[in-house]
C-alpha cells in the first residue's frame, strides 16, 4: 500500500532500554561514540536484527542512494560501495527525512544522524524493528553514480526453514540472535534490509489489493495450491518464499500492476528491501515486472440433486444498504451462479440498516431485503430469512455496524421451524419434543451470556425441515485474529493471543451440539460460518472434541483447502462441520473472491450437500 503517514515509533537509547528490559529484548550499544571518520553501513547494521549503534549519533556515513520515497514515510535508502563480504551484515540502510528527500538515485552521499530502531506499527504490533538513521544531515558528494548491483533473490538463495525460535531467556525475542542467512528465510531477508535486491519472474500468490501491493513467491514449488497460490497448512510451514511487492513511484505517476493469484510478475522487479507493518519484508520496487495472465477464473458449483440439502456459508463483508448496488448484485450472482442457489445460506457480517452510523439502529431488514431482491434479480429464489438483532455495539466489528449472522433459506425447498422466545440476550435451549431434540427458541442464540462471546458475534441456531427430516444449523462468526503477532514478529514463535477467546467459543458450541446429540445420536447438525481459524488449529480441535463434529474442508485434497488469502498465504478461515448424523456429504470451497484483485468479499463461500 502507499506507505501511510508515519506513526513514528523509534527505540532510542532510553526508551529502548526500558522496553528491552521489560520484554526481554537484547538492545545493546557500545559505550564509546561513533568514530569521527564515520562507521560503515554494515558496521551500523551489525550481525543481529538490532544495530550496535542504537541511540547513537553517527557522522560521515557514506554510500550511494538506491531508492527515494517521496510520500508516506519519506526518506531514502543508500548503500555501502565497499561491502565486507559478511553475509550476516546488510550493506544498506534507510534514512528517514520526514520531508521529501533532496537526493536522487545514484547520488553519492555522506550522512550524519541518529541511529534508531523503528518499529512499524508501534511496539504493540509485535513487529520487528528496522534499523534507520533519523534527523539526518545529508551532503551530496556526486551524482550519476552507478547503483550497487542488486542481490538476486531466488529459490536457491532463500532457506527452506522460515525463522529461528527466540531464546526463552529473552522471552522469545529474536532481536539479539546472530543472523544465520543460510539457515532461515527471515534471517536471509533481514541480512538484506535496506539493500538493493532483485527477483526474476515470480508467481503471484496474493492478488493486488486496494493499497497497491501484491505478494509473490520466489519458491515456485513451495506448498502450491491447485490454482497457483501458496498453501498455509501448519504453524511451522509459513512459506518463506513469499515477499510483498510495492512500488516507490506514486500510483498517480505509475499505475501499479493488477494481478490475480496464479498470474506471473514477469521480468525484473528490483528495489530496496523494506520492512513494514502490513507485510514484513517488502521490495520497494524502483523497477517492477509485467503481469502475465495465469487465466484464473471464478469457480462454479454444479447444481445438486433434488433430494440433496445444500447448505452454504458466505461472509459478505460488512454489507449494508449504503453499499453500491453493484456489490449487492455481485454477491447475489455469487449465490445464484456460483453456489447454485443453496437451500440454506448462512451469511456473516450483515450490518444494520444504516451501516457504520452509530445511532442505536440494530435492525437489518433493509439490508436483507436489498440483498434478497438482488438474488431474485439474478435469477435465484425468493429467499426468506431469520435472524436476531444484536444489542447495540455489543458484538464487535465496525462500530455502529452491528454485524450479525443471518439464515437465508428457500421456502420452496425447506421450512423453518419458528419458536418464539429468542432475542439478543436469551439463550435457546435443547429440549425434548416427541422423543426428539428440538430448540426451545428458533431462531435462538447459543449461550450468549458466556464471557466467551463478549464483544463478539453470538452463534445463531435454527431448526429446519427438509423432506420431513429435521436439521439443526448453527451459524457462527468467531472473534477475529486482530492483535495477534505477525509471522515475522520479533517474538518467535509469534504470540496468537486472540486464540484464547476462540477456544472458549469453540467449547461453547461443542457443548451445545453435544446436548443435541445426547438426545439423538443421529441428530443432523450443521455448524458453519467464519470461524477465523485454521482447519488444523486448536480452535477446530476444540470444536470437534469427542468426535461430535467433523470438518468438511478436510475432506478436500490438501491443495484445495483454503477460503482466504492473507499476505500471500492461502488458508482456511471459513468452515462447515457436521455431526455423525450426516453420514456422507460433498464439500466445495468455491473460489470466487480471495484470489482475485476484484473482490466482492475477502472470503470465499463454502458449500456442503447431503441427503438427510
Amino acid at each position: 500500500m502507499p506507505v501511510p503517514s508515519r506513526r513514528h515509533t523509534a527505540l532510542t537509547v532510553a526508551s529502548a532500554t526500558a522496553t528491552a528490559l521489560a520484554a526481554g529484548m537484547l538492545l545493546t550499544a557500545p559505550a564509546s561514540a561513533a568514530p569521527a571518520d564515520g562507521p560503515s553501513i554494515h558496521t551500523i547494521q551489525g550481525t543481529t536484527r538490532v544495530s550496535p549503534y542504537t541511540g547513537q549519533h553517527v557522522t560521515g556515513v557514506s554510500g550511494v542512494v538506491t531508492g527515494v520515497r517521496a510520500y508516506g514515510s519519506r526518506g531514502f535508502w543508500f548503500q555501502e560501495t565497499k561491502p565486507d563480504h559478511n553475509p550476516a551484515t546488510s550493506e544498506g540502510v534507510f534514512v528517514f527525512t520526514s520531508s521529501v528527500p533532496k537526493v536522487a538515485v545514484g547520488d553519492a552521499v555522506r550522512v550524519d544522524g541518529d541511529v534508531v530502531e523503528y518499529v512499524p506499527g508501534g511496539a504493540a504490533s509485535g513487529n520487528q524493528a528496522v534499523t534507520e538513521i533519523e534527523k539526518p544531515s545529508v551532503t551530496v558528494v556526486s551524482s550519476g553514480n552507478e547503483v550497487p548491483a542488486p542481490v538476486v533473490i531466488s529459490a536457491d538463495t532463500v532457506p527452506d526453514a522460515f525463522t529461528p525460535r527466540g531464546r526463552a531467556s529473552d522471552n522469545g525475542y529474536v532481536n539479539g540472535l546472530r543472523l544465520r542467512p543460510t539457515k532461515f528465510a527471515t534471517d536471509y531477508y533481514e541480512s538484506l534490509e535496506g539493500m538493493n535486491v532483485r527477483i526474476g519472474s515470480s508467481r503471484v500468490v496474493g492478488a493486488t489489493d486496494p493499497y497497491s501491493e501484491l505478494w509473490v513467491t520466489v519458491k515456485p514449488h513451495e506448498n502450491t495450491t491447485e490454482r497457483g497460490g501458496t498453501l498455509y497448512h501448519a504453524y511451522d510451514a509459513q512459506n518463506g518464499g513469499r515477499l510483498q511487492v510495492q512500488q516507490l513511484a506514486p500510483v498517480a505517476q505509475q499505475p501499479f500492476p493488477v494481478a490475480n493469484v496464479g498470474d506471473t510478475l514477469a521480468g525484473t522487479t528490483e528495489g530496496p528491501m523494506d520492512f513494514n507493518q502490513y507485510g514484513g519484508y517488502t521490495i520497494a520496487a524502483t523497477t517492477i515486472g509485467k503481469v502475465r495472465d495465469g487465466g484464473l477464473v471464478w469457480e462454479s458449483a454444479k447444481p445438486g440433486a433434488d433430494d440433496e440439502l445444500s447448505v452454504a456459508t458466505y461472509n459478505v463483508e460488512n454489507l449494508d444498504p449504503t453499499d453500491p448496488q453493484e456489490k449487492f448484485d455481485a454477491l447475489a450472482d455469487g449465490v445464484v451462479t456460483h453456489l447454485a442457489s443453496p437451500d440454506i445460506v448462512s451469511i456473516e457480517e450483515v450490518q444494520d440498516d444504516n451501516g457504520a452510523k452509530d445511532d442505536g439502529t440494530v435492525s437489518a431488514e433493509q439490508t436483507l431485503k436489498k440483498f434478497t431482491d438482488a438474488i431474485v434479480a439474478a435469477g435465484g429464489p425468493r429467499y426468506a430469512w431469520r435472524g436476531i438483532d444484536p444489542e447495540n455495539d455489543k458484538d464487535g466489528g465496525e462500530p455502529g455496524g452491528n454485524i450479525r449472522q443471518v439464515f437465508l433459506y428457500n421456502p420452496d425447498r425447506v421450512s423453518f421451524t419458528d419458536r418464539a422466545g429468542g432475542d439478543a440476550t436469551t439463550a435457546t435451549a435443547v429440549v425434548e419434543r416427541d422423543g426428539a431434540p428440538a430448540l426451545a427458541a428458533s431462531p435462538g442464540r447459543v449461550d450468549p451470556a458466556n464471557p466467551a462471546w463478549q464483544d463478539s458475534r453470538k452463534p445463531l441456531a435454527g431448526e429446519f425441515v427438509f423432506r420431513g427430516e429435521t436439521v439443526f444449523v448453527v451459524a457462527n462468526h468467531f472473534n477475529s485474529k486482530g492483535g495477534d503477532q505477525p509471522l515475522t514478529a520479533a517474538q518467535q514463535p509469534p504470540v496468537r493471543g486472540s486464540e484464547t477467546q476462540r477456544h472458549a467459543q469453540a467449547a461453547s458450541v461443542n457443548a451445545f451440539v453435544r446436548q443435541l446429540t445426547a438426545l439423538d445420536k443421529k441428530a443432523r447438525v450443521v455448524v458453519l460460518g467464519d470461524l477465523n481459524d485454521f482447519e488444523f488449529s486448536d480452535t477446530t480441535k476444540t470444536l470437534t472434541k469427542g468426535n461430535v463434529l467433523r470438518s468438511g474442508i478436510t475432506q478436500l485434497p490438501a491443495d484445495e483447502r483454503y477460503t482466504y488469502v492473507y499476505q500471500g498465504n492461502s488458508q482456511v478461515l471459513d468452515q462447515i462441520l457436521v455431526s455423525k448424523g450426516v453420514k456422507s456429504f460433498t464439500y466445495d470451497s468455491v473460489h470466487i473472491n480471495a484470489e482475485f484483485a476484484q473482490q466482492n468479499s475477502d472470503h470465499d463461500p463454502q458449500l456442503l450437500r447431503f441427503r438427510p
